[in-house]
This record gives structure tokens, C-alpha cells and sequence, in this order.
């Protein structure tokens, strides 16, 4: 039986996350309600504007049932994804999901010219990884929790901790599904 994934589908580019899950091997349910949050066993949130995606959540309500879903079920956050699932996010301050303990400076590669894809090597087996930066937040800090899976430049850029999983850059937008894999072994069966 596949993985039900929900993809939070308010903003940004929710349906590469669908395309990538689907070819990992899961069911993306896209998810726009915190009733939608009763049928996922794990939920991606996507890149796209933070702030933004902090408003719709507040306008739909559904920060709170985010933060309860994330204390029992596992959350990949990517690019902004990332940014709501940090416990401190700065450049400016803003609220977050507070989930893992990292923080996230948004926008700490530059703006959408600085844009790029580099090739990772990641601690995670079958060799470099593809990883597609697009106005990228920078993890300033993990804490004694989470553990980095790779970095760029001396700066984490996969990191776990726990049930929980972020990337500041795309790999929705990679042929590679590793990622996503290792997300979806996070989620029970």
C-alpha cells in the first residue's frame, strides 16, 4: 500500500513535490484545509514565499494544526518549507512552525539572479546530488538534535531531526528522488 503524502498546496511549486513523490513511489494528496491534514501520514510543504505562505495559513487557519500534525507526524519542508519549520528564522524575523531546532536566514544566497544548481555529496548513499538553489535560505545553526545530511559551502542545506526533514534548495526539481525517498522511510507503515 503506498504512502498517503500531502503536498501543502496553498502556494508555490506543490505540484513538482506531487510529480516527485508519485515517482518515489508514493500517493500525493494535496492539502489545503487542516481537514486535509486527518487523511496524510507525512506532509511536504513546498518552496515558495514564506511570508506569504504564513499569511494564507493564518487566513485558513491552519498554523496551529500544522504544529499538532508536525508533533506526531513527520514534515518535509524545502526552500520556504524550511523557513516554517525552523525554530528561528531571521532576515527579518518572522514566525515559524517551530518544529526543528535550527535556525534560517531567508534569502542568504541572494537574490533570484544568485540562483543555481550545484552537486552535492551527501552522506546518504549513491553519490553526488543535484540541488537546485532559487533565492535559498542558509541554516545559520542546528542544534544538538538534528543531524546534517549535506552541505554547500561549509552551510547545511539537508538536515533531519527526528521525524522531520528540511532542504533549502529543490529537489522537487531533480530527476534524483532520494530525497523524497528518505522522507517517505521517515513516515510509518
Amino acid at each position: 500500500m503506498k504512502k498517503r503524502v500531502g503536498v501543502l498546496a496553498l502556494q508555490g511549486d506543490f505540484e513538482a513535490h506531487e510529480k516527485a513523490l508519485a515517482r518515489a513511489g508514493a500517493e500525493p494528496v494535496e492539502v489545503r484545509t487542516a481537514e486535509d491534514l486527518h487523511s496524510v501520514d507525512g506532509l511536504v510543504i513546498p518552496g515558495g514565499e514564506s511570508t506569504t505562505m504564513l499569511k494564507l495559513l493564518d487566513v485558513t487557519g491552519m498554523i496551529e494544526p500544522l504544529r499538532e500534525f508536525g508533533g506526531a507526524k513527520p514534515i518535509f519542508g524545502t526552500c520556504a518549507g524550511a523557513i516554517l519549520v525552523a525554530k528561528h528564522v531571521t532576515n527579518p524575523v518572522q514566525d515559524s512552525l517551530g518544529l526543528m531546532d535550527i535556525e534560517v536566514q531567508r534569502n542568504g544566497y541572494g537574490r533570484q539572479l544568485n540562483s543555481r544548481i550545484v552537486n552535492l555529496t551527501p552522506s546518504m548513499e549513491g553519490g553526488n546530488l543535484e540541488a537546485v538553489f532559487i533565492r535559498a535560505p542558509i541554516i545559520r545553526h542546528v542544534g544538538p538534535d538534528a543531524k546534517v545530511l549535506a552541505s554547500y559551502n561549509g552551510d547545511p542545506v539537508l538536515v533531519e531531526q527526528g521525524r522531520h526533514l528540511v532542504a533549502t534548495f529543490h529537489p522537487e526539481l531533480s530527476d534524483d528522488t532520494r530525497v523524497h525517498e528518505l522522507f517517505l522511510d521517515k513516515i510509518g507503515t
